[in-house]
């Protein structure tokens, strides 16, 4: 999977933007990448029937671009999980 042309972190529409090419855009909201951490202390607690209850105010703070995917860092501190491109096309 290749890796998007841009990232856009948008703190006022809480959505992270990202630019896949060719006109392809897709937007996917903060709290929705929260609850869909794929590190694996937060799978483990999905796949036990576990849910992290994450409110629309969530914040990301940083983005950073790992190769393969992503690490998003979010203001509640958690930064474990790195999304695989993949990963993000199937979230959005």
């Amino acid at each position: 999977m290749n890796a998007p042309r841009a990232l856009h972190r948008s703190s006022n529409e809480r959505e992270l933007r990202i630019d896949w090419g060719e006109g392809e855009v897709q937007r996917i909201a903060f709290a929705r990448l929260r609850g869909a951490c794929p590190c694996s202390q937060c799978r483990a607690a999905r796949l036990q029937g576990r849910i992290t209850l994450v409110g629309a105010e969530v914040g990301l703070r940083a983005v950073n671009p790992q190769g393969y995917g992503v690490q998003l860092v979010f203001d509640d501190g958690h930064e474990r999980g790195i999304y695989p491109w993949s990963y993000l096309r199937e979230l959005g």
